[in-house]
């Protein structure tokens, strides 16, 4: 035991009269070391109005050196002002005291309470038994521990267990106060931009009109364009309201720009369809990898809420279209897998998968304009044989036939007679879960009443009355649950008439320029779920699975189109004619022929000579020879003749040689044995005539 001093006890100016400490545990190994002032509010509004209790524990650093400890000895740590003990997630200061205290740097502790140290019991006695190690004092307005001794260390488990305990209570009643009035609709929370309490506090729409037509803006931007980004580009230019809550601006309505995070809040909003709300939130703790705690809030389900009091209070929306909202931002979140339409005029895209793979297809534009689709797993280099890309038009004009045609009058009476059958299963599914709840409450009211009618005093009677009774409390709260769910399962049906008005401006409407391609895609989407690519060995075909959203199926094959180099060539008429005159007939007859024929090009414009002559290029075919049958060039007629090419064209020019101008302005020479025989008798007669080589003799190739 270490070496104790003896002094009479000391008082604290700041602290109650019979606050007073024994120093007869303190002793020179606990002076020479550190004295910790430990320093701690829960919340910063107790830091603000709470002034005398930060000034008492302040104070102590001066109890300390009242004990014995040098003034520069004694410590205070608090930067914990404003946090909660429930947890050491944040706290700094006391990460702080407890390395001290592990290093053996600190001799005392000083506190108002055990409590202030930490509200839970595991991180308190971690920190106790650290103190026990390294002979740690604990100091409060009740006395000095010493951890080494047993039954200090058993009092402060216990008050260490009590503080928890208190803690637990005081949640435990102030939540419970708060359920109840929230149960009955009276628990006044902050409420949404759009909304004021009065003065006897019920809730009313902000009398502001501009507020109140900003805030019914929203809604009517959500519904038309069905996208949260697209109502913030509604709202471009256009500032809208907040309202701040604490701070200096509390209160006060403030003005700004809406972001896409607002505009969510507002839409998942329940207030602004009339209803009251408790309990949409709830607080989750978890463990991080480096082992510290994370405290965060999380989004309840609906079906987990505690409070849902509809028609509560005026609202934007019904409740009904509020579902509808909810339906179409669950629709558009693409983390969860949902393939919302999106800009682009590929009206499959989100929507088509591969038949071969079962992957699903992306879309994928060119740079000039045109679409495909396209196969996940070839990108992944692990396509099967049969998955492919196929163009946007190949697939989108055969889809588009197909939902049009479906909208026939023999199908719209299907259709119709679907929807009735529709309806009537709802309704007995409805009725069903309307007796059930009838059932049920019967059967509490029954039990409410055997309760009240069995004698006070004959307890066991009256705890099995009582339990019989929560059961079918239970059991009708459950039904009632079970109606509500099956009345917000889907949203209504379209009236008859609706439809059939839908169905006669279908065709133009889809047609209409001024349809965008998202809007077609939402009304295709309306009739069809979802579409297959199947696989086809020929590759000039295709062939499409679509799935309605009726759970009918269809499969549809086509040709292809062809790209737009091919989709231009010449029709094959034209070839053939061109193939079988072009030999023998000149682009000038060939372009009259075809013209005369009312034959076109690919590009639906007529013959001319640049066509004409392209067409021999792609094909191959020939254009027709200079020289016709009997008739040679004057290069060939000097080497049969055996002289100049000179004394061939003088013999033309001078009228010896009969010669035509053919095809590029050459020269032809009619060539028989007669007029052969004539040159060569020409040439024998001529004394001047350069003669290159041995004559052929006549008779030979023409």
């Amino acid at each position: 035991m270490s070496l104790t001093t003896t002094t009479s006890p000391i008082t604290s100016p700041t602290a109650p009269a019979s606050a007073t400490w024994v120093s007869t545990k303190i002793g020179h190994s606990h002076l020479d070391r550190a004295a910790v002032v430990y320093v701690r509010q829960s919340t910063l509004a107790q830091v603000r109005e709470h002034t005398e209790s930060t000034a008492r524990q302040y104070a102590l650093a001066e109890q300390a050196v009242a004990l014995g400890w040098d003034r520069h000895d004694v410590q205070v740590i608090d930067a914990d002002l404003g946090m909660s003990g429930r947890s050491t997630e944040g706290r700094d200061g006391f990460r702080s005291l407890v390395s001290k205290v592990c290093l053996g740097e600190v001799g005392a502790i000083f506190g108002l309470e055990i409590s202030r140290l930490a509200r839970s019991s595991a991180d308190l006695s971690r920190l106790l038994e650290l103190a026990r190690l390294t002979d740690t004092l604990l100091i409060d307005g009740d006395g000095v521990y010493d951890l080494t001794d047993f039954n200090d260390r058993l009092l402060l488990g216990l008050k260490g267990t009590m503080s928890e305990a208190e803690l637990h209570l005081l949640a435990g009643r102030l939540q419970g106060a708060k359920r109840a009035a929230a149960a009955r609709g009276e628990l006044r929370t902050p409420l949404p931009v759009g909304y004021l309490h009065d003065d006897q506090g019920a809730t009313l729409i902000d009398p502001d009109e501009e507020v109140a037509a900003a805030i019914a803006d929203v809604f009517t931007a959500f519904t038309a364009t069905g996208s949260a980004y697209r109502v913030v580009a509604a709202f471009a230019g256009r500032r809208f309201p907040l309202r701040a809550y604490g701070g200096v601006w509390g209160g006060q309505l403030r003005w700004g720009r809406l972001n896409h995070a607002r505009v969510l809040g507002i839409l998942n909003n329940p207030c602004y369809a009339g209803a009251y709300v408790f309990g949409r939130y709830a607080s989750r703790r978890s463990v991080r990898p480096d082992g510290s705690i994370h405290s965060g809030i999380t989004l309840l389900p609906m079906d987990q809420w505690q409070v849902l009091i509809r028609d509560h209070h005026p609202g934007y929306l019904s409740w009904e279209d509020y579902l509808g909202n909810q339906a179409k931002i669950a629709a558009n979140r693409t983390h969860s897998g949902a393939r919302p339409a999106r800009e682009g005029h590929a009206l499959c895209q989100g929507i088509i998968g591969c038949g071969s793979c079962g992957r699903p297809m992306s879309t994928r534009y060119h740079r000039d304009g045109t679409g495909a689709y396209e196969c996940h797993a070839r990108k992944d280099q692990q396509a099967t044989p049969t998955c492919r890309s196929v163009s946007t038009r190949a697939v989108d004009e055969i889809v588009t036939e197909r939902l049009l045609a479906a909208l026939n009058p023999d199908e719209v009476a299907l259709a119709f007679a679907a929807a009735d059958e529709v309806t009537d299963r709802r309704a007995r599914t409805g009725r069903a879960a309307e007796l059930a709840v009838e059932r049920a409450r019967y059967d509490a009211d029954r039990a409410e009443r055997a309760f009240h009618a069995a004698e006070p005093e004959n307890r066991l009677v009256v705890r099995t009355l009582e339990a019989r009774w929560e059961t079918m409390l239970a059991t009708l709260t459950e039904a009632q649950a079970a109606l509500e769910a099956t009345r917000n399962a889907a949203p209504p049906l379209p009236a008859r008439a609706d439809l059939q008005a839908l169905i006669g401006d279908l065709p133009r409407l889809w047609r209409a320029e001024t349809t965008s391609a998202r809007d077609r895609k939402r009304l295709l989407r309306t009739l069809i779920a979802d579409l297959t690519l199947l696989p086809e060995t020929d590759r000039a075909r295709v062939r499409v699975g679509i799935r309605w959203h009726t759970g009918a199926t269809d499969e549809i094959t086509a040709d292809r189109p062809l790209p737009p180099g091919p989709a231009a060539r010449t029709p094959s008429p034209a070839v053939e004619l061109i193939r079988a005159l072009g030999p023998t007939t000149s682009n000038d007859d060939l372009v009259t022929r075809l013209n005369a024929a009312g034959h076109r090009t690919g590009k639906d414009r007529r013959f001319d000579i640049d066509a004409v002559q392209w067409v021999r290029h792609v094909h191959k075919i020939p254009t027709p020879g200079p020289l016709a049958p009997g008739e040679i060039s004057v290069a060939e007629a000097a080497d049969r003749l055996a002289i100049s090419a000179d004394a061939v064209y003088y013999w033309i020019t001078a009228g010896h040689l009969p010669a035509r101008r053919g095809t590029g302005n050459r020269l032809a020479i009619t060539w028989t044995p007669d007029i052969e025989a004539s040159c060569r008798v020409r040439i024998t007669r001529s004394g001047h005539l350069n003669r290159k080589s041995q004559p052929v003799p006549a008779g030979e190739a023409v």
